[in-house]
């Protein structure tokens, strides 16, 4: 089976893990959502260009998460999430997906 492009792995972490988290009542289900498609990902940036490439691409997905909080109070949760997340997935697009 074919592994998913990592900027829907991103994608899937942000939208999945807020979704999870707001429609359940369980934050800590959301974060679970955020950490498994987070570290998968992390994996494959690793081999596809080192460690260099995939600390700056946590460093994204991860900036993401804790931008979208503030982002929240201004434009309202999901707009925050669905921002945020155009950012983090366009990032793994461009800069792990491509050599992939």
């Amino acid at each position: 089976m074919p592994t998913p492009p990592t900027s829907a792995m991103v994608a899937t972490g942000l939208v999945g893990g807020y979704a999870v988290a707001r429609f359940s009542g369980r934050r800590e289900l959301g974060g679970l959502v955020l950490a498994i498609c987070g570290t998968r990902a992390a994996r494959r940036w690793n081999m596809v260009g080192g460690p260099g490439l995939a600390a700056g691409l946590v460093a994204t997905y991860a900036g993401a998460f804790g931008a979208s909080h503030p982002l929240a109070r201004r434009i309202g949760a999901w707009p925050a999430v669905l921002t945020v997340t155009a950012v983090a997935a366009g990032a793994a697009g461009a800069f792990a997906d491509r050599r992939a």
